[in-house]
């Protein structure tokens, strides 16, 4: 259960023919992907909910938090994906480091994070396009607008948007890169609005108290409340200082992304040089324009106004410019669609790995014979994200993706520690620094995240786990091809 996959044997099954990905993206492609997939749901709609009910004004700090956990984990991931340039990111980085019953654990995380995390943006992409649909004149019936208030429904639009994308992504991820360069330029100009516009509606008293005063987390604490206040002495809470490191719990899906830059490194010309600098040059980027844009939105707003649904849009709504808020609502529903498109793009590549791994059904890592894509994972799990899309709420989806992606954190952050102990000769063209400190730093941090969340997110989160428990057991151990080889 512990054997390890070593790095010369995970880079020889790139070459063989039938399970081989074509490498066509550089530097400049992966940092599209960083910032396309960065910028996207975290602050169209997340900025207002954590505003409203955990941080107020002092979001832009709560980002600050978030982004320095991901800036901790980002130098892990370069060390890695440069080192070990292969399809599926954090599985492929523990299979080579703790053993196939880790790496098997950090996949199926990564399989569940990267699912929701499309259908959570697929939902966040149809509240914004119904959002437009209403302001001319339009709309959808109830029952086809997704579940919202308590009341059940299907969301029609999140589900084709997911089936569309997933076409997309068949035809080559060359062409996913172009489509994406040409929305993340869009989504850009949109957020740099809303800062330049913004900054002249700010009304300095929508900041005060800048710090809400702290307030009991309803029902969210449970199994956490104690182990945090054991540890650290805290108590969960909303708003005042405790509520800075709850928003950063949830806004943190706001920076969910740049670990997907790591799964293309095998799409990639010089990943050794490259992947690194499009994993922290997309995550520096996208920190300073999240930090602007929740300083503009809530001072524009007061915090307890807030929209949730749509909220940069609706604070140009409050203070009388309609057209801007029709622009914003534009431009966020052109953005997530890459959002969810790169997300889909990381998962079918864990999906991928896996399976010509043997811990997955093989078939499912043959790629075309003309577009070179793992075509059979895309159209199953597009499938699955499209339903998952359709028929669920995004408030559950986004704090499950959390946790899923601040596990993965961890595993790589003590991944990175294990394989200099144990392969200190392997080239590295980037260095983690302050090694073993920094790592460390990564996985207690990481951990404090986690904490802030609540325990129904535990729960499902473990559930899933015990779920692969038996997928693995019942079918990967027997099939794996390390196994199998020896």
């Amino acid at each position: 259960m512990f054997r390890t996959k070593n790095v010369e044997q995970s880079i020889r099954d790139t070459e063989e023919p039938e399970y081989a990905l074509k490498k066509t993206l550089s530097a400049l492609d992966l940092m599209v992907f960083g910032i396309g997939v960065i910028i996207g749901t975290g602050i169209f709609v997340l900025t207002g909910v954590v505003a409203k009910q955990a941080a107020g004004p002092a979001t832009a700090l709560a980002f600050v938090v978030s982004g320095i956990v991901c800036a901790l984990a980002a130098l892990c991931y370069a060390e890695f994906a440069s080192t070990v340039p292969v399809a599926g990111s954090a599985y492929t980085f523990s299979y080579a480091s703790l053993g196939e019953l880790p790496a098997w654990i950090i996949g199926w995380d990564l399989v569940l994070e990267l699912a929701l995390g499309s259908a959570v943006v697929a939902v966040g992409w149809s509240g914004y396009v119904r959002s437009l649909l209403g302001n001319a004149g339009a709309s959808l019936p109830d029952f086809l607008s997704g579940t919202q208030n308590g009341k059940f429904g299907f969301d029609l639009l999140a589900f084709l948007l997911v089936l569309v994308l997933a076409g997309i992504l068949i035809a080559g991820v060359k062409l996913s890169s172009r489509i994406t360069s040409i929305i993340v330029a869009i989504k850009v100009t949109v957020v740099l609005i809303v800062i330049i516009v913004g900054a002249f509606f700010i009304t300095s008293s929508n900041y005060k108290p800048f710090i809400p005063p702290s307030e009991p987390r309803p029902g969210g604490s449970g199994l956490t409340a104690p182990i945090i206040q054991l540890m650290f002495g805290f108590t969960p809470s909303n708003f005042g200082v405790m509520g800075i490191f709850t928003a950063a719990a949830v806004v943190f899906f706001a920076f969910i992304g740049f670990d997907i830059v790591a799964t293309a490194a095998e799409e990639t010309i010089n990943p050794q040089r490259d992947v690194p600098r499009g994993i922290l040059g997309s995550l520096f980027i996208c920190t300073v324009l999240y930090v602007a844009v929740s300083i503009v939105v809530t001072g524009m707003q007061k915090y307890t106004q807030l929209s949730v649904d749509a909220p940069l849009a609706d604070a140009f709504k409050s203070v009388g410019h309609p057209f801007w808020a029709g622009l914003i609502s534009f431009g966020a529903a052109v953005g997530l669609t890459s959002v969810c498109m790169i997300l889909l793009l990381g998962q079918t590549r864990v999906f991928f790995a896996m399976s010509r791994d043997g811990l997955l059904p093989r078939t499912f890592s043959h790629v075309h014979p003309t577009f070179g894509t793992p075509y059979r994972s895309t159209i199953l799990l597009g499938v699955i994200v499209a339903i998952v899309a359709g028929f669920t709420s995004i408030e559950e989806l986004a704090e499950l993706v959390n946790i899923g992606t601040l596990f993965a954190f961890i595993v790589v952050a003590l991944g990175v520690i294990i394989l200099r102990r144990q392969r200190p000769d392997l080239p590295r063209s980037f260095r983690t620094p302050l090694m073993p400190y920094l790592p460390i730093a990564s996985v207690l941090a990481s951990l404090w995240l986690m904490l802030n969340l609540p325990a129904e997110t535990w729960l499902r989160f473990a559930a899933w786990m015990v779920i692969g428990a038996v997928v693995y057991f019942a079918y990967g151990r027997r099939h794996s091809r390390l196994g199998l080889s020896r």
